[in-house]
């Protein structure tokens, strides 16, 4: 005990004096290179047109439509979207793909004679056997995020395709990516 006193109070002596700011000399200049490119914006200074956001329109409703048939329309128009993608070698959902498997859960609530089957697919890197399985993987995942979301799970049925299905032809990084997906098929829509 006696000794690990000493040795922390030289420790920290030492780290101490390690961590002393130091100034830079006067003389002494950082040399950068390239061009800064920074939002108009931000220095005050008009924004170009091509720059500028579109404004959003916050009119009235139309005669007759009522935010529940907004948020209808809105659910109908993300229901569109039938595959959700994935990350290399990964079965779990990104944030974005949230909303769209929560639009087609609510329409199969709402709707219990549909029935959607969920094709897992990957790219073409892995071997046959573990693309089947990550095909699975994807397919169950996306599926559950729809029961998460209140569908029936009798609605949803799953099935691999591994890396026999892609959607783009290829040997790039845009390829795989877009093979990386499960998509929502309706069998049975109402």
């Amino acid at each position: 005990m006696r000794a690990t006193l000493p040795v922390i109070l030289l420790l920290s002596t030492l780290l101490t004096a390690c961590a002393a700011n130091r100034e830079s000399s006067p003389g002494r200049q950082i040399s950068q290179s390239g061009t800064l490119k920074v939002h108009p914006g931000l220095l005050g200074q008009p924004v170009p047109a091509e720059l500028q956001e579109a404004p959003i329109a916050r009119a009235n409703p139309a005669p007759g439509t009522t935010p529940d048939t907004d948020r209808k329309t809105a659910q109908a128009d993300l229901r569109t979207q039938r595959s959700v993608y994935f990350d290399l070698n990964r079965a779990d959902i990104r944030i974005e793909f949230d909303p769209i498997l929560q639009a087609h859960a609510h329409y199969l609530a709402a709707n219990p004679q549909s029935v959607v089957r969920i094709d897992g697919n990957a790219d073409e890197r892995g071997t046959p056997d573990f693309n089947i399985r990550l095909g699975l993987k994807r397919a169950e995942s996306v599926r559950q995020a729809m029961i998460k979301h209140g569908a029936s799970g009798k609605q949803i049925h799953v099935k691999t395709l591994g890396a026999s299905n892609p959607k783009l032809k290829g040997r790039n990084e845009e390829s795989w990516a877009a093979n990386r997906r499960a998509d929502v098929i309706y069998e049975k829509e109402n």
